[in-house]
């Protein structure tokens, strides 16, 4: 899974003319001097961070430091990978190995060789002894994707590698022993998979010790702006053109669309319209229609119900705020109190007032 292709993305150089990365300094020539000196964390490389990305960011710069197992949920596309990454990144581990590996993309029968090796041996073919992902990964950070595709019969040896550090390869009698911090990722509902017995309740248990949700980009309204910004910049610089205007009306298609493929559908349709794009102007072609999905994560938070309750509110009141009938009142809220609880969950008006994102952030 590409880092470019997640709904929390890498800035490329160009960016460093960007909105996201431009600092204001006041004071004398020593302040910025010593401003301009500051190392730069991997979070100020991420594209998109308004609303409820902050948060999730803080939670990120909150376990990064520990050895806690973090389990991070959210739909295909939404940046799982790239959260995996900074938590690596900001981590006493960085450098040492972030291992990957996609259990979704790899045949179960050969899944337990990957993961955990094989001695010579161990099953026809087997002509040399093959050191497991775990291994590789010892000191560093494992990064298990798709989680959620784990057969049941290897669940039991992840959960032991999780609790005691150690296990065996295929074939093996002799316990490995391994210093690794595990972030696990899945699309799927876990907990709904542990109520059908195709996902162990306790494995569950022990890889959500920190959850973190990444929202969908169609609950990321506020960020679509700067992450269209992003990529027609990427991608006019690959196949060397000039970009200069971003039409407005263009804009506000692009924040009303749902996007169902969450970015990398995003992601796509930018590098289609950049194509089509000529004498610097943005002007790609028709968007599909679709539906908004509703969300299936599982591992729903307090967060993800008061957010769910506000988008009710908002849109049962037309997106008014204020006033006897707006939103805050339905809540039973002040308007700032509401705008703030908005702003930190990166809940956006709908495209027609994408630009009343901007008023939130003044609060």
């Amino acid at each position: 899974m590409s880092t470019a292709s997640n709904s929390v993305v890498q800035a490329n150089s160009y960016s460093e003319s960007s909105p996201t990365s431009v600092a204001l300094y006041h004071g004398d020539e020593r302040t910025a001097r010593k401003q301009e000196r500051r190392e730069p964390s991997f979070l100020d490389t991420i594209v998109g961070r308004r609303g409820g990305l902050r948060a999730i960011l803080s939670q990120v710069k909150a376990v990064a430091g520990t050895n806690t197992t973090v389990l991070i949920t959210g739909e295909t596309g939404t940046g799982k990978e790239v959260i995996a990454q900074a938590i690596h990144e900001l981590s006493s581990r960085r450098n040492r190995n972030l291992v990957k590996i996609n259990c979704a993309a790899i045949p179960s029968g050969l899944l337990e060789s990957e993961l955990f090796g094989h001695e010579r041996g161990a099953f026809t073919g087997a002509i040399n002894q093959k050191i497991g992902r775990f291994e590789l990964a010892d000191r560093g950070t494992f990064f298990l994707d798709e989680v959620g595709d784990l057969p049941l019969e290897l669940q039991p040896k992840l959960l032991r590698v999780l609790q005691e550090q150690e296990f065996e390869r295929l074939g093996g009698y002799r316990p490995q022993r391994v210093d690794v911090r595990v972030v696990a990722a899945t699309n799927q509902d876990l907990k709904q998979m542990v109520r059908d017995r195709k996902f162990r309740e306790d494995l569950y248990y022990r890889l959500n010790v920190f959850p973190i949700y990444l929202p969908p980009l169609r609950e990321r309204k506020a960020d679509i702006p700067e992450l269209v910004e992003h990529f027609v910049h990427q991608f006019a610089d690959s196949v060397e053109k000039t970009i200069e205007t971003i039409p407005e009306e263009t804009m506000r298609s692009l924040v009303r669309h749902c996007w169902p493929g969450n970015i990398r559908e995003l992601q796509n349709y930018i590098a289609r319209g950049v194509i089509l794009s000529n004498d610097g102007l943005f002007e790609p072609g028709p968007l599909e229609r679709c539906e908004p999905l509703e969300s299936g994560i599982a591992n729903p938070t307090l967060e993800d119900t008061v957010r769910k309750e506000i988008l009710v509110a908002c849109q049962r009141a037309n997106w008014k705020i204020g006033g006897p009938r707006g939103a805050a009142a339905r809540l039973g809220l002040k308007r700032t109190t509401l705008f703030y609880k908005m702003k930190r969950l990166g809940i956006a008006p709908p495209a027609d007032h994408w630009q009343d994102a901007g008023s939130m952030d003044r609060l």
